[in-house]
């Protein structure tokens, strides 16, 4: 046996030599039939598959030779065969893997090199993770566990590199430094990726933290795992690593943990990390290395008070490393404007005898260079630090605030991020921020710096700058003893300053000055004198000085001013340019010599003032003067740089800083309060507002500029503050009468007319001849008028327009400067008053009319001549057409005063709008033409004055409305032009358009309309009518309902809505209760307009038919009358035929609301006056006015008991109508039903002869049909009543139904049924009647009741069902009463609901007794003895 498997492995092993696999494969599978396990045999099978592409089997067999012996690599080879040849990379990566341990644990160095290089090349070229790749690499460093057994082979010789398979493991193993270089290569671009990666997924989750912190976040968990640290100190240490090479990595370590480090968060770990940050950058600079990274955080990390405290060879070092840097830059230029040569020049400059300082054009461009490289240094505190001092230097102290400010939060930050701080470039950063804040426009900042100050002084109680600084604050603060000390102690330690120190002692002998130690102060003055005198460049310092001297000589006596004099001379001698000087000498020409100089004074105040504007003293006299001559403009001009020069409301400095400097009291008050007013004078509200409140911060208790104030506050619309800022000025002096016109004032403008009026009548009584207070008085009670009216209230608008009328020729009557402005308010007032017809206060108002009228006795300029007879008659009772002559006489004699162009304007535009009126309301015709042409006319001219008034434009489209559009239209655009968001102006082009047809571009005016304003009711109006021309009414319905809703003052809303709505119910077939319901607002609209325009003959009528509808009789009887006394005069002057059919209708109207009102004289006497007119009239379209008043007279006479008249009169209407089917059937019936009144056999029969006649003549007239069915009820004719209701029910249901809307047939046909005592025919004919008009509610309660009385309780309740949550308030009550009767009727029935409902419907209508009968029912039903009674069906059903 084994001899043949040895054999056949033999054949096997030849086949596989000579490639016949299939041979192979056979012998393999016969060893493997006699030892399944055979090893060899299973390789064999396995790479013979492998070749005939039986890959599956192939690679089972190889895994069963791996699993027999796993230690033998022949299987594992063929595997790995198998798996490249796939393309399987990953599997392919496991086997060369197992491949290498394996030949590791055989200490096959070379195998194990080779199957390693394999390895890593796969790696490398077919797609290896970062990390795959890294893990491949690690396998040849130091720290592998192949290391030991890899570094057994020999260095590769690298001229021979083919000599040996393991070249590349070679070169690895004896040199590592490009593996290395590698993984950190690999390590660098994965962080990178992932940093990214992280970052833009997490910032789009919800919560997450801001950009900084979330890369903080991420940074703090990526680079705490990082192997890169490690990995670059290995090359650091790497004998192999050049120097280029070992700088460059050096920098990247650094950069590393740099980021790492400002991530972290204050820690232990924090500490260690910027320990080994400092360490590193503390060796490139040792060193010397070009690491710029490296050098700037050293710079920055450098801490020094003082710019001397650097080490400034780091700084020229830093420069010669790296010379194109800014920082280079900006140190250049540093050490440029310092004088401060380069050490190596230092040398040169030395050997050729010193060197020079620097000039002030040197310094200047070297300054100019700082400030181009200090914006790109944002982020270094060194730069922060140079620029603070250098700018505290020059004086820019805006600048050096900015600077320490940025740099205290810069070195904030620094410290979070490299866990370092810097106290003493803090304190430096503080000490020029508070000495800034001290010098920059004082006192403004002092409360800000002292904290500051005191602080810094609290740690180092002899620091020079801040001891100075404090003591100027508090010579600010005129505490002068005090700053006295702190100067003292600034000249004890500023010994080894010798400018500080000489400062020092100036500023303390100058506090002596001011707290009166004249002598000493003056000794102390000299002295410094003498120190000053041979130093250069110390100019402006002893000009100061002198003039100090001066001061303090000044304020010994009289006898030493002429020597104070000579020492402000001697001051101007050291500097001409120092402005206190000149000041002093000024007050010397003006107040001291004798005589006075005041040219040469005011001379050398404007000297002052030029020079310096911090010089309020010279400013304050040179606005005095100004004013005194009344130049306003220079005034102005010295108080805005005044205000300039104490740094404005700002201080000179923005943001935070600039609302806290705010709320400090200005220097000089007086300035603001001059700017103030002169802005109030030219109108810059806001501007000036704001200038009083900082003048007001200087002195509460200022009236005037409180009152100033007030003013300003009026005029820019803001009356509420106002009325507090003129409230506070009239508490300070509750005399001045100027301040409570005032407040008056602000009152009117703030619409509270009646607190308006009591102030100004407040101020009459002290002062009852000022003219101002008069006419602003008048002015008040005509806009109160205008209010009231708009309001509703009529007579309370009356008195006002007449006390309006009354303040005005008060006015008048005292001076004739006003006499445009009284007589404007005299024309508006009357010309309000034309629109009241009648006064409630007649007497006063004859009396103000006659005085007017003695006043245009005569036509100015003869323009009223064909419209007005002079002089104009007053009626013992006045009306509007008595006002409205008179205010077109009043408009016409303002005309002729002499008046400016505006208000020429106004005055032609006001004779136009009157003169219109008069066209309006005139009923003669060619008055009304010629009054027409007039106001045309003064408008045009109004126009000619002031082309630019869009409201002038606006009227005179009105005015060319109907009769020349396209003139109208052209208005329209030009007011539109002037003003494109005037509401009124596109509404009324919208209702040209209308007019006219245009129905689009009414569209987009109407639109752009109700854009503007979207309460403007004129606008929804002629949306209104927009909708009815496109034959939406529904729509249209609802915007009349939306427009009569809003607030505003428009009556002819009100009639529009109520004549349409009355027309739509006056032609629908809906039953009264519903009618009732709809007009009852139509009923209040009205009654509104009617107070509004109570001659309005329209409305009256209209509002008579609304009361006729819903039973106001006596109402709509008094408002008709009041319609027919208006149309007897308007047709007495016009003779109009339009007005006398007006008339008719009108009595027409009257006699019917007689008739309903049972006064049946009356309604024949109005009957027979329209039956008089009618006689000769044979026109159509007044046949029905007639038939109407005769049948209406013949009802009268009827009711009075006078038959034969009665009957003539019906009889003359029938054959009145006899032409017109319609109207003949309708008298048919009704004089049917009057002569069945009269209860005789005659009358009777010629009822019923008279109804068939009418039927004969229109077999549909339904109304005759019934009327006779009822005759053959009451006579119990059945021919007849079966003729007639066959008559009614041949007809087809919808047919009957559009003849009686009433339903009246329906329930002739019940009763007709209930007579004969058939219920079942009854309600069959009402379930018949339900069945077809289902939402009908009056059938639902008849069929129900018919149910009910059936004894069918239950069936009743669900019919009713519907009609309890529908309809309105009446089908609500009568519905509930049957509801509460059918569900206590009912066994079943809930009583208690009963009860509830039966309550329901006594609240609905406690006057209704059959309600009450309900309720005791449904009481009685709970009761014990309830069987006793619930036999019996209620009557109330």
């Amino acid at each position: 046996m084994a001899s043949i498997v040895k054999n056949k492995l033999r054949e096997a092993r030849d086949a596989i030599g000579k490639k016949d696999w299939e041979k192979a494969r056979t012998h393999a599978s016969m060893v493997l039939g006699f030892e399944p396990e055979n090893y060899h045999a299973t390789v064999f099978l396995g790479l013979a598959l492998l070749e005939l592409g039986e890959y599956p089997e192939s690679e089972q067999a190889f895994l069963k030779a791996v699993s027999t012996q796993p230690e033998q690599p022949l299987a594992l080879q063929g595997l790995a065969q198998l798996y490249e040849r796939l393309q399987n990379w990953q599997k392919y990566a496991e086997v060369l893997q197992r491949i290498v341990e394996l030949h590791a644990k055989g200490n096959n160095a070379t195998k194990c090199a080779e199957g390693l290089q394999k390895y890593l090349d796969l790696r490398r070229s077919k797609g290896g993770t970062p990390a795959q790749i890294i893990q491949a690499l690690a396998l040849f460093l130091p720290d592998s566990h192949l290391y030991p057994l890899l570094s057994s082979l020999p260095p590769p010789d690298p001229t021979n590199p083919n000599a040996t398979t393991t070249f590349e493991a070679q070169s690895a193993i004896h040199n590592s430094l490009p593996i290395l270089e590698e993984i950190v290569s690999i390590m660098e671009k994965e962080e990178e990726e992932t940093f990214i990666r992280e970052f833009d997924k997490r910032r789009t989750r919800l919560n997450a933290a801001g950009p900084e912190q979330l890369k903080k976040d991420i940074g703090r968990e990526l680079w705490s795992a990082s192997q890169l640290p490690r990995l670059y100190n290995e090359i650091l240490n790497h004998p192999n690593t050049s120097d280029e090479t070992r700088r460059t990595v050096e920098g990247k370590l650094l950069r590393h943990r740099q980021r790492y480090l400002y991530c972290l968060p204050d820690s232990d770990e924090k500490a260690k990390v910027a320990a080994e940050v400092e360490s590193i950058i503390n060796g490139v600079v040792l060193l010397g290395l070009p690491d710029e990274l490296a050098w700037v955080l050293y710079i920055d990390g450098m801490d020094s008070e003082t710019l001397e405290g650097y080490d400034y060879s780091v700084f020229w070092r830093f420069i010669g490393l790296f010379p194109a840097s800014v920082i280079s830059e900006l140190l250049r230029a540093w050490f440029a404007y310092k004088g401060i040569p380069d050490p190596e020049q230092e040398d040169d400059d030395h050997a050729e005898g010193g060197k020079a300082e620097a000039g002030p054009a040197v310094q200047v461009a070297a300054l100019k260079e700082m400030a181009d490289a200090f914006p790109k240094l944002r982020d270094s505190t060194v730069a922060h630090h140079i620029m603070a001092h250098v700018y505290l230097q020059e004086q820019d102290y805006q600048s050096a605030i900015k600077v320490a400010e940025s740099g205290l939060v810069l070195l904030k930050r620094v410290a979070s991020e490299r866990a370092k701080t810097m106290l003493l470039k803090e304190k430096a950063f503080n000490i020029a921020l508070a000495t800034s804040l001290v010098h920059l426009f004082p006192p403004k900042h002092h409360a800000r710096a002292v904290p500051i100050l005191d602080d810094v002084l609290s740690k180092d109680a002899t620091n020079v700058p801040c001891l100075m600084g404090r003591g100027y604050v508090l010579q600010h603060a005129g505490k002068w003893s005090d700053a006295h000390e702190f100067f003292e102690r600034a000249v004890a330690s500023a010994a080894n300053d010798t400018d500080v120190h000489v400062r020092a002692m100036e500023e303390s002998a100058w506090c002596r000055v001011q707290a009166g130690e004249l002598e000493e102060a003056s000794t102390s003055l000299r002295g410094v004198l003498e120190i000053l005198e041979p130093m250069n460049n110390k100019e402006e310092d002893r000009a100061r000085c002198w003039w100090r001297l001066g001061r303090c000589l000044w304020k010994m006596g009289d006898d030493r001013r002429e020597e104070g004099y000579r020492m402000f001379i001697t001051s101007l001698k050291s500097s001409p340019s120092y402005a206190p000087a000149f000041t002093s000498l000024g007050i010397y020409y003006a107040d001291f010599v004798s005589p006075p100089d005041p040219t040469r004074a005011s001379k050398c105040f404007q000297k002052a003032f030029e020079l310096d504007a911090r010089e309020a003293y010279a400013a304050r006299r040179l606005a005095e003067g100004f004013a005194e001559d009344q130049e306003w403009d220079l005034v102005e001009v010295v108080a805005r740089r005044t205000i300039e020069g104490e740094g404005g409301l700002s201080g000179g400095v923005d943001g935070a800083v600039q609302s806290a400097a705010g709320r400090y009291l200005p220097t000089n008050a007086w300035a603001w309060k001059a700017l103030g007013v002169v802005d109030l004078n030219r109108r810059n509200y806001s501007q000036a507002i704001q200038s009083l409140q900082v003048a007001l911060r200087a002195d509460e208790a200022d009236e005037l500029s409180w009152l100033r104030l007030g003013e300003a506050y009026s005029k820019a619309g803001r009356h509420v503050a106002a009325l507090k800022a003129l409230g506070r000025a009239h508490e300070l002096k509750p005399d001045n009468w100027i301040c409570s016109y005032l407040i008056a004032d602000v009152q009117q403008q703030a619409a509270q007319y009646e607190e308006a009026i009591q102030s100004f009548e407040a101020i009459l009584q002290e002062l009852p001849s000022e003219l101002g207070v008069i006419l602003s008085l008048g002015q008040t009670y005509l806009d109160h008028g205008l209010a009231q009216s708009s309001a509703g209230f009529i007579g309370r608008s009356e008195s006002s327009f007449l006390s309006a009328i009354e303040q005005s020729l008060q006015a008048l009557s005292i001076g004739s400067n006003s006499h445009g402005v009284a007589w404007k308010v005299v024309g508006d007032a009357l010309f309000h008053l034309s629109e009241i017809p009648s006064y409630v206060d007649s007497s006063r108002a004859h009396d103000l009319f006659d005085r007017v009228t003695a006043l245009v006795s005569t036509d100015f300029g003869g323009r009223l001549t064909d419209i007005i007879s002079f002089p104009i008659e007053v009626n013992e009772t006045p009306d509007g057409a008595s006002a409205l002559r008179l205010s077109i006489a009043a408009y016409n004699h303002r005309i002729s005063l002499s008046l400016t162009e505006g208000a020429a304007a106004s005055a032609w535009f006001d004779l136009g709008i009157s003169a219109y009126s008069l066209s309006r309301k005139t009923p003669k015709p060619q008055l009304a033409e010629r009054a027409q042409q007039r106001a045309i006319s003064s408008v045009k001219e109004a126009l000619r004055l002031e082309p630019e008034n869009d409201n002038y434009w606006n009227v005179l489209g009105n005015m060319h409305f109907v009769h020349q559009p396209k003139i109208a239209q052209h208005a329209y655009i030009r007011a539109l032009e002037v003003n494109s968001k005037d509401v009124a102006t596109w509404t009324n082009l919208g209702l040209l358009y209308l007019h006219n047809e245009d129905q689009e571009l009414a569209r987009e005016a109407l639109s752009r309309a109700q854009t503007l304003d979207p309460d403007y009711v004129l606008a929804w109006l002629a949306q209104a009518l927009l909708a009815l021309s496109y034959g939406k009414d529904v729509e249209a319905r609802a915007i009349f309902e939306h427009a009569v809703g809003l607030s505003a003052d428009m009556p002819e809303a009100d009639l529009e809505y109520a004549e349409r709505t009355f027309t739509r119910l006056s032609s629908s077939s809906q039953p009264r209760q519903s009618q009732l319901d709809v007009l009852l607002p139509v009923f209040l609209v009205l009654d509104r307009f009617c107070r509004r325009r109570p001659d309005d003959i329209h409305g009256l009528h209209l509002m008579a038919l609304v009361c006729e509808h819903v039973g106001h009789i006596e109402l709509g009887i008094e408002k008709v009358e009041q319609a027919i006394a208006i149309l007897e005069k308007v047709y007495e002057e016009s003779e109009d035929p339009a007005v006398e059919r007006q008339f008719v209708i009108a009595n027409t109207t009257l006699g019917r609301l007689y008739l309903a009102a049972h006064e049946y004289t009356a309604a024949i006497e109005s009957f027979t006056t329209v039956i008089n007119m009618l006689s000769d009239d044979e026109q159509p379209a007044n046949l029905m006015l007639h038939v109407q008043a005769k049948f209406g007279a013949g009802l009268a006479h009827f009711k009075l008991g006078d038959f034969a008249r009665a009957q003539e009169l019906l009889d003359e209407a029938w054959e009145t109508s006899a032409e017109n089917i319609s109207i003949k059937g309708q008298v048919a019936v009704l004089l049917a039903q009057v002569l069945w009144g009269t209860n005789t056999p005659e009358s009777q029969e010629t009822a019923k002869s008279r109804l068939l006649e009418c039927i004969a003549d229109d077999s549909e007239n339904l109304a005759a049909i019934a009327a006779l069915a009822g005759m053959g009820i009451l006579t119990d004719d059945d021919e007849l009543l079966d003729a007639t209701l066959s008559e009614i029910t041949s007809l087809p249901v919808d047919r009957r139904h559009a003849l009686d809307p009433a339903r009246d047939v329906t329930q002739l046909l019940v009763e007709h049924d209930l007579g004969r005592n058939d219920i079942s025919g009854a309600l069959s004919t009402a379930q018949q009647a339900l069945l077809h008009e289902p939402a009908r509610q009056d059938i639902r309660r008849q069929t129900a009741s018919l149910i009910l009385q059936a004894g069918d309780a239950h069936s009743a309740q669900a019919i009713l069902g519907g009609a309890q949550n529908h309809g309105n308030i009446d089908e609500l009550r009568k519905s509930s009463r049957l509801a509460a009767a059918a569900l206590a009727l009912d066994e079943q029935g809930d009583i208690a609901q009963a009860r509830k409902i039966a309550q329901k419907s006594v609240m609905l209508a406690p006057w209704n007794a059959d309600h009450w009968k309900t309720l005791a029912f449904a009481q009685s039903q709970a009761a014990p003895w309830k069987k006793l009674v619930s036999a019996d069906i209620p009557a109330c059903v």
